[in-house]
């Protein structure tokens, strides 16, 4: 944006007292509490641009590799070049690191016992942008079975199936699915929205305690996709489902009642991947243009 410097955030949430990403008013979500202290950190140098997300997560889904940017006026820029009495000493020859520093207030406004951390500030390359410059997300969904111990202290983020699910059948079924579709059947419709999506991985672990873990990565998801996939694998390991059905009902665009769209809890955003710096704008430019069904 011309005039206006672009900031990387990196940012981890505990999305279970969140209302989803989006800023609603009166709602708490990710996006609303992250403007506030944005605001107020800028608030006598101008009004604060609305964050850009990569993955606008639903209420109650997780990240621990949620990214945004944030563009910032020239006035702003320099509030944050200015160290207050608690920053760090630099080292010697080093520079005062704005984006840095942003984080840190950020982190200082939200608290010790804050559900929101920002890890990392950085000044954002040429071109990009932290939605459509991204090439693909990753999320995991965390499922204990009825062969797998509950740990009451993992409650948040874990499902507690009651059914003993089988790995190989799950499997079988989730790489039937691989490539470029319409995932009409596995998401909830948005005026205006395509619904044609990569989905590059999908596969189910069990760890050592036997919790199983799905593994999912696309270009992008549609609302409520990773979770009707997931409904969907979890159906076919408690022999709800044959595996090859899973492809007839996506194929189908009309969304099944065959299985459950599962819990926002077990959900949790992990990493956004991005191409060279060099591409960031030529890949921002490609993602804007409508998939064609």
């Amino acid at each position: 944006m011309p005039g206006k410097t672009r900031i990387r955030l990196d940012l981890s949430y505990d999305g279970g007292n969140f209302l989803g990403w989006s800023a609603q008013p009166g709602l708490r979500t990710v996006q609303g509490e992250l403007e506030s202290a944005l605001a107020i950190i800028f608030g006598k140098h101008g009004p604060v641009e609305p964050l850009t997300v990569a993955g606008r997560t639903d209420a109650g889904v997780h990240a621990t590799g949620q990214v945004a940017h944030l563009d910032v006026t020239k006035e702003q820029l320099g509030v944050l070049s200015r160290p207050r009495g608690k920053t760090p000493p630099l080292a010697p020859g080093a520079r005062f690191d704005g984006p840095r520093a942003l984080g840190r207030r950020l982190n200082g406004i939200a608290g010790l016992n804050a559900d929101i951390y920002v890890s990392r500030g950085s000044f954002a390359p040429e071109g990009f942008d932290a939605r459509f410059s991204a090439t693909w997300r990753r999320y995991q969904y965390r499922v204990a079975d009825a062969s797998a111990p509950r740990n009451p202290l993992l409650r948040g983020h874990t499902l507690w199936y009651p059914a003993v699910l089988d790995l190989d059948r799950m499997n079988q079924a989730a790489q039937g699915l691989l490539g470029l579709h319409d995932w009409a059947a596995f998401c909830k419709p948005r005026e205006g929205a395509t619904t044609v999506r990569t989905l590059e991985r999908f596969f189910w672990t069990r760890a050592d305690d036997g919790v199983l873990t799905a593994e999912v990565r696309a270009d992008a998801f549609c609302h409520s996709m990773v979770r009707s996939l997931v409904g969907a694998t979890i159906a076919v390991g408690e022999s709800k489902l044959e595996s090859g059905r899973l492809v007839e009902l996506r194929d189908e665009l009309d969304r099944p009642s065959d299985f459950k769209v599962l819990p926002a809890k077990g959900l949790t955003l992990v990493e956004v991947g991005y191409p060279p710096e060099a591409e960031m704008a030529a890949r921002a430019h490609t993602t804007r243009n409508r998939r064609p069904v």
